[in-house]
């Protein structure tokens, strides 16, 4: 993945401008910056949300713009809401999650990784029924069931334990060993795994 020359303004106001950066295979890229530097703005750039004002964001070495359904499959992003259908069972949402990529969880798969989260035999539950630790950790399931190589998270530690904390740390650090890519913000200083991250300050 690649950003050229990239830049934002929201209100008349540039946020951050000529932002030059290459992430390969097997990395992760910290996104930093004060309250209203344009953090949220870029992660919603790179997830096809938001329009590209300036410059280009390139997947593959072709602009994302100009691959929107192969670019969405290759796609898995969490924020620090769980986006999840609370009239819906926990496996619902997880085959209804693996729908919009055009995949299928195993259903052998899926039990397991529920059990990994704290989740087993919670696969029939209605969402609205689990606890906000829960309805996290099913969250945190979609993405470890995703077969996208490029995850892009908002603030995904926040209003998380500590065990929450490592585990999700330890999914992206396996994500990134099996060759995937992570962007993230965070406001909390976080460990993943043996690699650095590749920082991004964003300034006005």
């Amino acid at each position: 993945m690649s950003f050229s020359k990239l830049g934002c303004s929201r209100g008349g106001r540039q946020l951050f401008q000529g932002i030059d950066c290459v992430l390969e295979s097997g990395c992760w890229l910290y996104v930093t910056g004060a309250n209203g530097a344009g953090k949220t703005s870029l992660l919603r750039m790179v997830c096809g949300l938001a329009p590209i004002e300036s410059g280009d964001i390139c997947w593959s070495g072709t602009p994302i713009h100009d691959q929107h359904h192969a670019y969405r499959q290759d796609l898995c992003y969490l924020g620090h809401l769980n986006a999840l259908q609370e009239s819906m069972t926990v496996n619902e949402n997880l085959v209804f999650a693996a729908a919009l990529t055009g995949t299928a969880p195993d259903a052998t798969q899926t039990q397991e990784v529920l059990a990994h989260f704290g989740l087993a035999g919670r696969g029939q539950q209605l969402v609205r029924h689990l606890s906000q630790g829960q309805k996290r950790r099913v969250a945190l399931s979609r993405l470890a069931l995703s077969q996208a190589r490029l995850w892009v998270l908002d603030e995904p530690f926040v209003a998380m334990d500590e065990a929450g904390v490592r585990l999700l740390a330890d999914l992206i650090a396996a994500h990134l060993a099996k060759g995937g890519l992570a962007v993230l913000t965070s406001h909390q200083h976080v460990d993943i795994g043996s690699v650095p991250a590749q920082l991004l300050e964003l300034r006005a």
